[in-house]
């Protein structure tokens, strides 16, 4: 698989990282990701830290902004049958670069399929999420059917549970994906 977000955030093996959400009175909500050694690899900050519904930022270990992504709204939006929530990464000189494109069916009578749906890029790359996610058992599915991504529930409790990424998938851009779900679901990302 091509890196989506960047080749750095990929791994030459299959990766079990464990996710921890952080409550919204304690730093405001959103997740942490560790890997196996207990060492953070990715934070999400949702509108409780950004203050900005709608609006979610996806930080490597160190800090560093890896993912901006926006709710998109307007008249176009409040007309559609699907939210669309849009992934950008920062260029060498910090500028945004469209990465993503998250198509989410609205809750409506009009929704027929429920299928969540990520477009990668320019062409007909794109990405399924199957399954439901809160209840920790929904998988990522690229376009040849294959699962990069699997979310699988943490025995005995509710704020962590671990995500299986498969060789050569951007961790980043999973996670990513991830923060959407958290928030569409009014999970801790959300306000």
């Amino acid at each position: 698989m091509k890196a989506v977000v960047s080749k750095l955030h990929c791994s030459s093996m299959e990766e079990v990282m464990v996710v921890r959400r952080r409550p919204h009175v304690v730093n405001g909500g959103g997740f942490v990701v560790t890997d196996c050694k207990e060492k953070i690899v990715f934070k999400i900050d949702g509108c409780g830290v950004l203050g900005t519904k709608g609006e979610l930022v996806l930080r490597d270990g160190d800090g560093n902004d890896l993912l901006l992504i926006n709710k998109k709204g307007g008249m176009v939006q409040a007309l559609s049958i699907h939210n669309k929530w849009k992934g950008y990464s920062y260029d060498y000189q910090g500028s945004p670069k469209p990465v993503f494109t998250l198509r989410d069916p609205k809750h409506s009578c009009f929704s027929i399929t429920g299928s969540i749906r990520i477009s990668v890029g320019p062409g007909s790359c794109y990405f399924d999420v199957k399954g439901y996610f809160p209840d920790r058992d929904c998988s990522i599915i690229d376009s040849s059917g294959n699962v990069i991504a699997q979310v699988k529930e943490w025995i005995g409790s509710r704020d962590i549970y671990k995500v299986v990424i498969k060789p050569s998938v951007d961790k980043a851009f999973v996670f990513g994906v991830i923060a959407v779900l958290d928030y569409i679901y009014g999970e801790s990302t959300s306000c």
